[in-house]
């Protein structure tokens, strides 16, 4: 069955706001992003919001995805929020992506405050300090979600969390843990070891390599992993702030792992020591 697009103009208000929010400065005003694609937009649904209320706004969709996700446009009606259709064309105008998927969420913010991870009492938390690619920033945050930690925290040095690149890569976990935003990296560093947090820099250059902290069991204890820039990693002034620098040995002939990769590392090395055997769940589950 057909459906007739409610959406058709480019210059209707409703798609130029959509359309500014690939704007950090209109996301920061606004405190409200996009979330393409189904997967995002389904962790979206299920995301309860906070004070603001829901974090899913309203959905668009273009009648064949519409028809093709029938469910997801289902829950997020229960769920209180618009759902409208739109042309192809609109849907590309929205969109971030070259090849649209045809359904957008537009999405309240949902950082959490640093004061509010602290009273957490954090056991594993991933610090990106520094990072500027909106890629690498997404997967760590979904590394850091497999892995089981209990928050991540972005510097005020770092990407913004609701760049559309870092929102896609993140694969919904934006929506699973708290993400604390613009904290500067001392104040992340204090604040985390006030708590009872061992602060260790993952870095090439470290003294210290993973192994001799797994063999030691330091990793049993509340840690959190500090990440830094793609191509310098963590400046002298910032890895000194660290209780140790840690680096990832290789034992073949690769000149380095790039900053996901060193992530995943880290954050599963600590996962292992501080869970049980018996409560690891298979990577290539679905």
């Amino acid at each position: 069955m057909g459906t007739t697009p409610e959406l058709t103009s480019l210059r209707s208000a409703r798609v130029t706001a959509a359309h500014r929010l690939a704007r950090r400065s209109f996301r920061g005003k606004e405190r409200r992003f996009l979330a393409e694609g189904p997967q995002a937009v389904r962790e979206a649904v299920a995301h309860p919001g906070g004070p603001a209320g829901r974090t899913l706004v309203e959905l668009y969709a273009t009648p064949e995805a519409a028809e093709r996700h029938a469910d997801l446009l289902a829950a997020a009606r229960q769920a209180g929020a618009p759902v409208l259709t739109a042309t192809p064309e609109v849907m590309a105008e929205i969109s971030d992506t070259v090849t649209p998927q045809g359904v957008v969420g537009l999405c309240r913010f949902l950082d959490t405050p640093f004061a509010e991870v602290l009273r957490a009492r954090p056991r594993l938390v991933a610090v990106l300090a520094h990072v500027r690619d909106p890629g690498n920033a997404g997967t760590v945050l979904r590394c850091a979600d497999a892995a089981g930690a209990d928050a991540v925290v972005l510097t005020d040095a770092s990407v913004d969390l609701y760049n559309p690149k870092a929102v896609r890569a993140s694969a919904g976990s934006l929506f699973h843990l708290p993400v604390a935003v613009g904290v500067p990296v001392q104040d992340a560093v204090a604040g985390l070891r006030a708590a009872g947090v061992r602060v260790l820099a993952a870095d090439g250059a470290g003294q210290r390599d993973l192994d001799a902290e797994l063999d030691a069991g330091t990793l049993r204890a509340p840690t959190a992993w500090l990440f830094g820039n793609e191509a310098w990693g963590l400046p002298e002034e910032t890895r000194a702030l660290a209780d140790e620098v840690v680096r990832v040995p290789i034992h073949g002939r690769a000149e380095s792992l790039n900053l996901a990769t060193a992530a995943a590392v880290c954050l599963y090395a600590s996962a292992r020591e501080q869970r049980a055997p018996a409560g690891c769940r298979s990577v290539t589950s679905s």
